[in-house]
């Protein structure tokens, strides 16, 4: 891992491997970390060789969501905005800076690697928590080992559900408020039964069976795999997951304001470790 460079990217024949890098914390994502991931799929985008990425977090887990407590954490500094207009979040305070920062490098961001006109592979092992979700929901495919498992339990800080609110195209709208009511982890298995994963493999055949996708993919016309991906992401904004995201949205930093206002910070005074040690052990499995 080198928090320098917390993302790696390799060329494989027509597959370009995107790895978030920061394995000692279970690739919580800070803002480097996501800068890097949009400079690395701008990478693929602008390399005709390549016809389909695969998204990959290295060691045990996928990603154990936003930082919120590793050394690491650089929500105080500033970066060159790309995905949106909004204001520098550091010259800025309270819900204007929340609100800005988490604009571009969550919702923004995400929003736009969904709409690479290449598709996607989400390569999930391990934990895809909170807004590890997101990484993968951005994905076209999501194929997770056998150890994956689902979480999304923000709701004990008072929060309606991470930034990118896609939970009830993902799974029903009855399982999402389940799923966000619990807090509990969902395993692979019960997730490909809820439509939110393709596929479900042994740890050991994961990187193998990607690929092989990937590879059969790679295979078709660059231009119908783009316009493919192109009609189906339509389809679902048609049937309102974009407004439906940014009406969320909206309620999501309304809970942060709350808790600012009622008590110590916007995360209601929660942190990396009262979350893992407070959260839901059951398994919907």
């Amino acid at each position: 891992m080198s928090e320098e460079e917390p993302v790696r990217y390799e060329r494989r024949g027509p597959v370009a491997v995107v790895t978030m890098d920061r394995e000692e914390y279970r690739n919580a994502q800070n803002s480097k970390m996501t800068y890097a991931l949009d400079q690395a799929y701008y990478r693929a985008a602008d390399d005709d060789e390549v016809k389909v990425v695969v998204l990959a977090g290295a060691g045990k887990h996928f990603s154990a969501g936003h930082d919120i407590g590793t050394p690491g954490r650089d929500i105080d500094q500033s970066f060159e905005r790309k995905a949106t207009l909004w204001w520098d979040h550091t010259t800025h305070e309270g819900g204007a800076s929340r609100y800005a920062r988490e604009s571009e490098v969550y919702v923004g961001m995400c929003r736009r690697w969904r709409d690479l006109p290449k598709p996607t592979i989400a390569m999930v092992q391990g934990a895809c928590i909170a807004g590890g979700l997101m990484l993968a929901w951005s994905c076209d495919l999501v194929i997770a080992s056998d150890d994956a498992f689902f979480a999304d339990p923000v709701v004990k800080m008072g929060i309606p559900g991470v930034e990118y609110f896609a939970h009830p195209w993902q799974m029903g709208p009855r399982f999402a408020k389940e799923f966000l009511f619990l807090g509990e982890r969902v395993g692979a298995e019960r997730a490909r039964e809820l439509g939110m994963v393709n596929r479900v493999v042994p740890r050991e055949s994961l990187e193998a069976e990607v690929m092989s996708v990937a590879e059969k993919i790679a295979e078709m016309p660059a231009f119908g795999l783009a316009l493919t991906k192109k009609a189906v992401n339509q389809c679902e904004d048609i049937m309102g997951l974009r407004d439906g995201m940014d009406s969320v949205f909206g309620l999501h930093h309304l809970a942060h304001a709350h808790n600012a206002e009622v008590g110590t910070d916007s995360l209601a005074g929660m942190n990396a470790r009262t979350m893992r040690d407070g959260s839901s052990r059951g398994d919907s499995t």
